[in-house]
């Protein structure tokens, strides 16, 4: 997952206490942000604009924010911000574009591609140093850094693959081009918690 070349409410004590912002958007906000990036997509190969003022005071605080395509069940792009750098809804809409058209794995979305995607959103909490042995598997994601390589796994990652913590901490330092052991010879650990949810689920609340 690379991140888009750009120009929770989850307190900084989130990640060790136990809190966690899975439930904060609502079942009507999800589907706004859904909409969002689906509309973010069209208008591009359309050429037209969209605004991109936070219509509410919510979706005006800042967010990283993930967004990941798929077509006919295979991942079609994945892009995101790791921190806060945007307000929420124009985090979605630019990961949603830089997905469909700025991720080196694929070749940009087409037309009749965009109308088919379904989209899933990771609304990501501020990264927070977190120990090794206090990340939990299906809750935290995580980002490692040493000696200016930085690698970034999401939560649900080490639940899709079955990995247990000590190969979630490995598999990271992998995706920043770290020896498998970097975390525990140094690096930075921090953890994040993410709300996920897409199509498939815009209706749970």
């Amino acid at each position: 997952m690379s991140l888009p070349r750009p120009s929770s409410i989850a307190s900084p004590a989130a990640v060790e206490s136990g809190e966690s912002s899975r439930f904060e958007f609502t079942k009507d906000e999800r589907t706004l942000l859904l909409r969002l990036a689906h509309e973010s997509i069209l208008s591009a190969l359309e050429h037209r604009e969209i605004p991109l003022d936070p219509p509410t005071a919510h979706f005006s605080q800042p967010r990283g924010a993930f967004t990941s395509l798929h077509l006919l069940g295979e991942l079609r792009g994945c892009v995101g911000y790791v921190l806060p750098v945007s307000p929420v809804y124009r985090a979605v809409a630019e990961t949603a574009r830089a997905a469909a058209f700025d991720d080196t794995r694929f070749y940009p979305v087409t037309l009749p591609e965009a109308r088919e995607l379904e989209i899933e959103l990771s609304i990501l909490s501020p990264p927070q140093p977190i120990s090794a042995e206090a990340v939990e598997i299906g809750r935290h994601g995580l980002l490692i850094s040493m000696a200016g390589r930085r690698g970034l796994l999401l939560p649900q990652v080490p639940t899709e693959h079955h990995w247990d913590r000590t190969t979630f901490l490995a598999q990271t330092c992998r995706k920043a081009g770290l020896p498998l052991d970097a975390w525990q010879k140094g690096a930075t650990i921090e953890a994040f918690t993410a709300e996920v949810f897409g199509d498939k689920d815009s209706t749970r609340n």
